[in-house]
């Protein structure tokens, strides 16, 4: 089966929604740094919708993918050490990303409700989780679609 050209857009969409977010995680750290609070919650609410916006086109992604092609997933085609590393990259990624909503959403209840100390300490266990898991992403879709491998 062939598959459209749309679904093959998408990694590079998710790709570029992950670097986005990893920007503005930084953005919003500094902001914060520097007493900027309204812009530090401007700033993490629009990283939460890229995020999000990234979790609905990588499911749909996969989810096409799945229809076009039987298989929801692109194997990754190295071996030996370099196969280990990115499989290793690929499981603390993925078990790191599934705590990202859960702690994002528990940070923006925490601001609402102006509960500022508990938020600045969860902060600082959200914040290298979401950045990791960001940065990742893209590391993983550069070594799946422009890795060259033999």
């Amino acid at each position: 089966m062939n598959v459209p050209g749309w679904v093959h857009v998408l990694p590079h969409v998710n790709a570029s929604l992950n670097g986005l977010s990893c920007l503005m995680l930084v953005a919003g750290l500094v902001l914060i740094r520097r007493g900027r609070v309204k812009a530090h919650a401007t700033v993490m609410i629009s990283t939460f919708f890229v995020s999000s916006a990234f979790l609905v086109c990588y499911l749909v992604y996969h989810q096409a993918l799945l229809h076009y092609t039987g298989s929801g997933s692109r194997g990754f085609p190295g071996t030996g050490a370099l196969r280990y590393a990115y499989l290793t990259m690929l499981l603390t990624h993925t078990v790191l990303a599934a705590f990202v909503p859960v702690l994002a959403i528990a940070m923006m209840w925490l601001a609402w409700k102006g509960r500022f100390p508990t938020h600045k300490k969860l902060g600082k266990i959200t914040f290298p989780v979401w950045l990791y898991v960001s940065a990742t992403g893209v590391i993983i879709y550069f070594v799946l679609y422009h890795l060259p491998v033999g």
